[in-house]
């Protein structure tokens, strides 16, 4: 489990974005309501919790910087 600030990749940004797989659960509305990730996945719903709590985004310490 990482800790502490994450690093920025443009590339997985751009991909995560314009993914196929997201493209097309958006169009048929096949996606769930916000928060119940837990059911679809509860292993990876528990990760992510966890890594957003211990982890800090790049962008958003440049916005408290220069907000």
């Amino acid at each position: 489990m990482k800790f502490g600030i994450r690093k920025p990749s443009i590339r997985k940004s751009i991909s995560a974005r314009t993914s196929l797989k997201r493209q097309t659960i958006h169009r048929f509305g096949l996606k769930m309501p916000r928060g119940y990730g837990w059911l679809r996945d509860p292993k990876k719903a528990t990760y992510n919790k966890v890594y957003n709590k211990t982890t800090v985004s790049f962008w958003s310490l440049l916005k408290k910087l220069f907000k």
